[in-house]
């Protein structure tokens, strides 16, 4: 009898009693301040583990725990302790207070470089550093290519506009954090993924379905948190060489700085453009030229778990210049004129942001949060000029404590603050015929305060963990909206974490950045009526089961998600072979996620992954069910990772199988613009060998190894300033294979200096 993988995987889910058992505690110093960051490890073993931003900790128990008392070693900055475990069924506070040396103890993390954390009460996908080092991971949108929840999707393929889906959904529903803090939004939003260097990160979280109601109201089906290396985590010395097969070039230096009370992180990035490519004959590039320089700098003061004053700040700035278009487009005579079609996107982002925070005792703190963002744009979509300036800032007071018996409830509450100014202008150059009706300049102003409480209640030495959340804000030109969110995960025993979430949404629209099809094509827009704000429910549930065999760790996951939407927004495409129509959908709008993923490691030597997600996005139209296009119903993931002993050697490999996709609706186009209604299926196969030398890591690897490409993805190419033209349309890859080189070098870490 043969087993699918989604049976294999349920039966394993709720069958297996090969069980794994962790224990599980926290870390605090010797006046009870949690130590997050802390690593813990069984004495004479290579098991070990971290702990979280409270302290808090799960370890895999040794094979033997015949022998005891067990000895648990931790370890914090200059601390070193070790602790006698008898009871292994219970939570254990290790109170840290010796200064112990431990030379029988080899101290190693053995989380893989992707899990589902243990300590989280919503189900948090965790991307270290060891799973960044497994693929290019040029930047952000490059980072999830050995994951199976976000999808990466090319939204206009001639600038490389690249968006994160969760759930099948636009990136827009999902709330991109960097620090805890939304900085990617409206106009920084169309290529603020590409901006972010995969070699500047320390950790990425990404949640799915209803969240934490504290950094907002959107976030409708997931978030995705960001967090960049800092002076007291990262080495002293870093720097990261990149070069394609395409002639693209990536560097990253950083230098890091980490005193007694002071931190410093210093990153500069730098990409510079390829040749020129058009492996398909049909005139147009392959791959955008792109040009990006890059500062961020961030200092932090003290840890935000010392009682007193903690803080941080930091600044970030990108340069950023996009050419794509014909080979021959000359963007300094070119622009605006009907010489040759090409597409220019040029602008310039300052951002600030910082946290402080006081902590009055083990208990109560009040913190600060505030971000300010900028864009200055100016671009060029064939004869379409669109020119765009963006101010945000937001502000965040939040106080938080614990209270109850034993301390044991969290209540965190405050009110929030968003300012948000858009001005843009649309116009065409005097060569345009299609007499397109849409110039004129555009101005959105809001001004959102924002009320929030959000209480984590613990029952039964956190078997059960409940988190309950309610937000109000009020928009300038909307009114109020109430924002009700709750999350509760169950843990039958240590191996088996089972979680539900349900909760509200709701989002403005912001057209253009978000939309950029709507420029780049040459349909009219009919403005059907004026957009009011996006609103959905989201609902999930979530099973994680981890065990083993023999030294081999496991963990299987099944969870769904079911998004519906009470009003929503989306250019209809299909009434109109010349218009893209803008309206409010208030009928049914339906998204069904269901993803099935098992993983498997023998210690650090072999790691492999599987996943396989079904996703039913779709509306109600007319009376009759429409899927939503570019979407595949069907996708499996397989990565695999093999380390030599020492861990010299690192050979890395990941294949995407994706289903067909529908496409929009071509039939009442001419002959020559019609395209079928589904595309093929296929597949991407990546690969990467990885060998670390004393302060070098050299890595080569090969992207799209079968070279599968979407053969002329532009539709209507031969004329592209006439009616019916769309670089928009593809659904698959197209700039093919490409090989990569590159180095990280880093200087070992010095002590803390006074």
């Amino acid at each position: 009898m043969k087993l699918s993988l989604p049976a294999l995987l349920l039966i394993v889910l709720f069958t297996s009693n090969l069980d794994a058992q962790y224990l599980f505690g926290q870390v605090t110093d010797a006046q009870e301040t949690p130590l997050p960051g802390a690593v813990v490890a069984w004495a004479g073993t290579t098991i070990g583990a971290r702990t979280d931003d409270k302290g808090e900790f799960a370890i895999p128990l040794p094979q033997d725990t015949t022998q005891k008392p067990l000895r648990l070693a931790a370890i914090f900055g200059a601390l070193r302790d070790t602790f006698l475990i008898e009871d292994l069924t219970s939570y254990w506070t290790l109170a840290m207070s010796a200064n112990v040396t431990l030379q029988e103890v080899t101290v190693r993390d053995e989380v893989t470089g992707a899990y589902i954390s243990v300590l989280q009460p919503v189900k948090t996908e965790i991307i270290n550093r060891a799973e960044l080092r497994k693929a290019a991971c040029c930047d952000l949108a490059g980072c999830f290519e050995t994951q199976s929840t976000v999808q990466p999707t090319t939204t206009n393929i001639l600038t490389n506009a690249r968006e994160l889906r969760i759930l099948g959904l636009s990136g827009v529903y999902n709330q991109v954090l960097v620090d805890g803090l939304p900085t990617i939004q409206g106009l920084t939003y169309t290529y603020g993924t590409g901006t972010i260097p995969g070699s500047m990160l320390e950790n990425i979280w990404v949640v799915k379905g209803a969240n934490s109601v504290l950094q907002g109201y959107e976030g409708m089906v997931g978030q995705i948190t960001v967090f960049p290396r800092e002076g007291g985590i990262a080495e002293p010395v870093t720097a990261d060489v990149l070069v394609n097969s395409f002639g693209e070039k990536h560097l990253n230096v950083a230098w890091a700085a980490n005193k007694t009370r002071w931190t410093n992180y210093l990153a500069l990035h730098t990409s510079q453009p390829g040749g020129k490519w058009d492996r398909d004959d049909d005139t147009f590039l392959d791959l955008p030229r792109l040009t990006r320089y890059s500062v961020y700098n961030k200092w932090r003061y003290r840890k935000e778990n010392e009682n007193g004053l903690s803080a941080f700040i930091g600044a970030r700035y990108v340069d950023e210049q996009r050419i794509g278009g014909q080979g021959n487009f000359d963007p300094e005579k070119d622009e605006g004129t009907t010489n040759a079609y090409g597409q220019t996107v040029r602008f310039r982002q300052p951002e600030i942001f910082g946290k402080t925070g006081w902590r009055f005792n083990a208990d109560n703190k009040i913190s600060l949060l505030a971000s300010f963002v900028a864009q200055d744009q100016n671009s060029w979509f064939g004869l379409t000029r669109y020119d765009a300036d963006q101010r945000h800032a937001y502000v965040n007071v939040q106080y938080e404590f614990f209270w109850g018996k034993n301390k044991a409830q969290e209540l965190k509450t405050g009110i929030s603050f968003r300012h948000f100014i858009l001005n843009e202008s649309v116009g065409f150059a005097a060569a345009d015929t299609l007499g397109r009706s849409f110039a004129g300049t555009y101005r959105r102003e809001e001004n959102i305060p924002g009320v929030f409480a959000e209480n984590t209640f613990h029952f039964k030495n956190d078997r059960w963990v409940w988190i309950a959340g309610l937000r109000a804000d009020r928009h300038n030109a909307f009114g109020w909206y109430v924002t009700p969110r709750t999350m509760l995960r169950f843990n039958p025993s240590p191996n088996l974490d089972l979680r539900a979430s349900v909760g509200a949404g709701w989002r403005t629209v912001n057209l253009f950045p978000e939309n950029i099809a709507l420029l780049v094509g040459s349909r009219d827009i009919v403005f059907a009526e004026s957009l009011r704000p996006e609103r959905a429910w989201n609902a999930g549930i979530n099973v994680t089961r981890r065990f083993a065999i023999g030294k081999m760790r496991l963990t299987a996951t099944a969870d769904f998600y079911h998004t519906r939407f009470q009003n929503q927004f989306f250019p209809d495409y299909d009434a109109d072979p010349t218009k893209a129509i803008i309206a409010n959908f208030g009928g049914k709008s339906i998204s069904n996620g269901v993803q099935l993923e098992g993983s498997a490691a023998w210690g650090r030597r072999l790691e492999l992954r599987t996943a396989y997600n079904f996703l039913d996005v779709f509306r109600h139209q007319d009376g009759r069910k429409v899927s939503l296009p570019f979407n595949p119903r069907h996708k499996i993931l397989g990565v695999a990772t093999f380390r030599t002993p020492g861990e010299r050697w690192q050979f890395d490999a990941n294949l995407h199988w994706y289903g067909r996709q529908r496409l929009p609706d071509t039939s009442r186009n001419p002959e020559n613009l019609r395209r079928p209604d589904h595309s093929k299926a296929y597949s991407v196969v990546g690969a990467q060998v990885r060998r670390a030398l004393r302060r070098f890591d050299v890595f080569a690897g090969c992207e799209n190894v079968f070279d599968f490409r979407q053969l002329q993805p532009i539709l209507g190419w031969e004329q592209p300033f006439a009616r019916g033209f769309d670089p928009s349309f593809a659904w698959g890859p197209t700039r093919g294979r490409e090989f990569y080189i590159g180095f990280n070098f880093k200087l070992e870490k010095r002590n803390v200096e006074n």
